[in-house]
């Protein structure tokens, strides 16, 4: 059985799930989940409410980002620097 999803002409997701029952017969079903994404982004949104400021929010994940990261010692820089330069954490100042 696999599954996939995959976006059609029509810029929908369909999911297409293929698989043989039990009596040896093969059947494709789909599933068009673009309904579905539509009202989970719209029930985000609305979760966010009216207030939400996206450019307030970053900043102030920035700030907590810097904040973490501040006041290592030696063996703490260290390694933050190890995980910088592998690609795994940002590098300070970077958004």
């Amino acid at each position: 059985m696999t599954d996939s999803i995959s976006p059609t002409g029509s810029g929908a997701d369909i999911s297409r799930v293929t698989g043989i029952s039990a009596d040896g017969t093969s059947g494709t079903f789909e599933f068009d989940l673009a309904g579905h994404e539509a009202r989970r982004r719209a029930e985000v949104l609305a979760a966010l409410g009216d207030t939400w400021d996206p450019a307030a929010a970053l900043a102030d994940e920035t700030a907590a980002q810097r904040l973490l990261y501040s006041g290592l010692d030696a063996d703490q820089q260290a390694t933050y620097d190890m995980l910088v330069a592998a690609g795994v954490l940002p590098a300070a100042g970077r958004d």
